[in-house]
């Protein structure tokens, strides 16, 4: 072999080998999928898709998700598409960093962020909805607060934060949470709390299932429609105090599956 032909041999090796380590370390660091979820969550993701829309909650905009009950660093989330839309097909598995795992060409939401910060941030939730709750949003442009003022919206009680997106960016913004750093943000305005309202926008609700997420978005919406209602009257507001609030709550969260039964049945076509 002359010296020519083994620098190109040994060239040819030396590129081949650098190849095979690139395609190696690209592998190893390509996320993992936590494995096909149940079925039945799948259908009662859709299903929560389909009743927040139904209630007027949700309408073209919108998503809703729920932690993978495999793996606490994995949530699954339809596709970017209209909720009532979605079906099996459109689910996707994220990671915390709101990267599909098997996205296939599909196109993601874009405020994908609020799910994996607020998974981050918060193992106790179990399932997310982000909204665009025509009622909330006067109260998060103005100084009155959202209260309870009847035992369905109980856990409301303490206190409904704002997310302000103008203290968690540097730059005038378009008001969507478009990467992790404002998620981050979001998840710490939310902090213990079920629902956070985002200025000029809409409303971040969470749960512990998706039933309970659903419930909570739905009365959401509802209360503060009556509280606007209330106001108008011109009288003072008689709310709910923070003990009846939290007397309510425990009594009222175990029978969620009675209207979740009815919702779920209703949206999906009597299925």
């Amino acid at each position: 072999m002359t010296s020519t032909s083994r620098r190109t041999f040994l060239t040819s090796g030396a590129l081949a080998l650098a190849g095979a380590l690139i395609v190696r370390h690209a592998a190893a660091q390509a996320p993992v999928s936590a494995g096909p979820p149940d079925p039945a969550l799948v259908d009662d993701l859709v299903a929560a898709n389909r009743v927040l829309v139904d209630q007027g909650v949700l309408d073209g905009y919108g998503h809703v998700s729920v932690r993978h009950p495999a793996d606490p660093q994995r949530y699954l989330m339809a596709r970017s598409i209209a909720p009532e839309l979605v079906t099996a097909a459109d689910i996707m598995e994220y990671d915390l960093d709101s990267n599909p795992i098997d996205a296939r060409g599909r196109s993601v939401y874009l405020e994908r962020f609020i799910h994996g910060e607020v998974y981050r941030a918060r193992p106790d939730v179990k399932a997310v909805v982000h909204d665009h709750s025509p009622s909330v949003i006067p109260f998060g442009v103005s100084t009155v607060p959202l209260r309870p003022l009847y035992h369905m919206s109980s856990f409301l009680g303490g206190g409904v934060p704002v997310f302000e997106i103008r203290n968690a960016s540097s730059q005038p913004t378009d008001m969507l949470v478009r990467n992790a750093a404002l998620g981050r943000a979001l998840a710490q305005t939310l902090g213990a709390r079920p629902v956070t309202l985002m200025r000029g926008h809409g409303a971040v609700v969470v749960g512990p299932s998706l039933p309970v997420v659903v419930f909570r978005a739905i009365y959401t919406e509802m209360n503060a429609r009556l509280q606007a209602q209330a106001m108008a009257l011109g009288g003072p507001v008689n709310y709910l105090s923070d003990e009846e609030a939290g007397r309510a709550e425990a009594s009222i969260s175990g029978t969620i599956p009675r209207p979740w039964e009815l919702w779920r049945r209703k949206a999906l076509g009597g299925k």
